[in-house]
């Protein structure tokens, strides 16, 4: 199946941050086709592309008010692209036209009303199952320990965490998330999850030195079980699963421990990542050993191409310099690093090196919404205040590190900006809502003015699923009520921490 979507500003990001003001973009398949800018025809005759509204014929059908979208693929591409029976004419990675022209062949289009296509988010630090966590202890000093770890234990169950992963990925499919990666428990649950949401996740079970709701009898349980997550999802028999490696942190394990789960994810050639620079006592523990905890890593050889570090608030020069030199990335969570009082991570100094970075929304425990818009705005706010200068990271900065950025610290290849070949996760943002008006620079849009609620329509892999803001392939109201009655255990064991919370 084809779909085109048109009339629509797409921003590629690809290496030139392209920017097709009037475009249209095809999708065919789980792959993009081609696109371009202008006004494409769709017929069997010999027509111009440029010129005029597309034509449409054999059955091709065009999305409108409640239609739904068919499954499809995309095509980008610079220019006027030539598309039929599937196929594009493509050179150096970019559409081009044949010397005889031959009309675009859809099976559906979507008239994209002025909107902005850009490449889905990608979310690179996440716990999605503690949405029943949301809003509890917002102002507690210290919750981590005081109560979150001594909750999980006592009731997290299987289904509390399949059905609290599910509603998020439904949130953040209802904001423009088609990518995104989660370390928690039960991590085969979020993956029945993921797979039935249609998302793309980068999983890790929790490696903690403590006892778990999922190891409930001795600590370091998660490393059996991320190990039998390895031989259930690392194969091709689930694409769209990655398996990855996830400590908690720099203080929860011992340095054994870390160095064992580093190791695993270079048997495995995959990301390695944890909490790093981010706690006060984390802080306060490496300072009585004279050193940085990105220094500890360092000094057990987990700071390399498989590290992405997650915070990173309270990193130093000599911390950044070290990731630079060694590879790794940074999952910068904004929204939860300032909630929680711990400081603006250095991100301008970071960037300034090069050292790839990603967004990250943290848990809906941690930063409340699964929205990578709430992380866009709140970004460059923060930097611009913390170093006292408005000009520093531009919209189309944080655009792209909401997206092909996230990509790249998650070693994807085949996603991240918008190109013929590349998957067909993409994100429809509408503009027609008043904070919308009127868009002379779509990145500033996106940043500042754009909220979740403006996302229109949703591909993954090729597929539509959310379309004019609903849900396609999950029903959110039966989620919901799954999650309310797997949650009245959950409930009544938070209210020993009542005057906690």
């Amino acid at each position: 199946m084809t779909t085109l979507i048109k009339n629509v500003s797409i921003l590629t990001m690809d290496d030139e941050d392209r920017v097709l003001k009037h475009g249209w973009i095809l999708l065919d398949g789980a792959k993009i086709a081609a696109l371009g800018e202008g006004e494409p025809v769709i017929d069997n005759g010999t027509s111009v592309l440029g010129e005029g509204e597309p034509v449409l014929d054999n059955g091709t059908s065009v999305l409108d008010e409640g239609e739904p979208f068919s499954d499809g693929a995309s095509a980008l591409g610079d220019g006027e692209p030539s598309h039929c029976d599937g196929a594009s004419a493509l050179r150096d990675g970019a559409s081009t036209l044949r010397d005889s022209v031959t009309p675009l062949d859809a099976d559906t289009v979507l008239d994209g009303e002025g909107g902005i296509v850009l490449p889905g988010f990608v979310n690179t630090h996440c716990h999605v199952s503690m949405v029943p966590f949301r809003s509890m202890g917002d102002d507690c000093p210290d919750r981590l320990r005081r109560f979150l770890f001594p909750l999980e234990l006592e009731a997290m169950t299987p289904e509390l965490v399949y059905w609290g992963a599910l509603y998020g990925m439904a949130e953040m499919l209802l904001s423009g998330t088609t990518t995104f990666l989660d370390m928690y428990y039960f991590e085969d649950r979020v993956a029945e999850a993921c797979e039935k949401a249609g998302l793309r996740g980068y999983l890790g079970e929790t490696l903690i030195g403590q006892k778990t709701c999922d190891s409930p009898d001795e600590p370091y349980g998660g490393f059996e079980y991320q190990k039998r997550f390895f031989e259930e999802y690392g194969g091709a028999r689930h694409p769209r699963i990655h398996p990855i490696i996830a400590p908690h942190g720099t203080t929860t394990l011992s340095p054994e421990k870390l160095a064992e789960a580093h190791a695993l994810a270079v048997q495995h050639d995959t990301i390695f990542t944890l909490h790093a620079s981010e706690m006060d006592y984390e802080m306060t523990h490496f300072q009585e050993m004279g050193m940085t905890p990105t220094e500890f890593l360092d000094s057990i050889g987990a700071v390399d191409e498989h590290l992405l570090a997650a915070h990173c608030i309270h990193m130093t020069e000599q911390d950044l310099q070290l990731l630079k030199i060694r590879g790794a990335g940074i999952a910068h969570c904004i929204c939860s690093n300032t909630k929680a009082g711990k400081g603006v991570a250095p991100m301008e100094r970071a960037r300034q090196l090069g050292i790839p970075f990603g967004l990250g929304t943290d848990g809906p425990s941690s930063g409340n919404t699964l929205s990578m818009f709430d992380q866009m705005r709140m970004l460059p706010n923060a930097q611009k205040t913390a170093n006292h200068d408005r000009a520093l990271f531009p919209a189309r900065t944080i655009v792209r590190a909401a997206t092909r950025g996230g990509a790249e610290v998650l070693h994807g290849k085949d996603y991240g900006f918008l190109a013929p070949g590349m998957a067909a996760d993409l994100t429809l943002v509408s503009t027609e809502a008043a904070h919308m008006f009127p868009v002379y620079n779509p990145f500033s849009a996106l940043v500042y003015a754009a909220q979740a609620a403006d996302v229109d329509t949703v591909f993954a892999n090729g597929e539509m699923l959310v379309h004019h803001g609903q849900l396609t392939r999950l029903d959110l109201a039966e989620i919901r009520a799954h999650l309310l009655e797997e949650m009245k255990p959950f409930q009544a064991a938070a209210e020993k921490y009542r005057d906690i919370i």
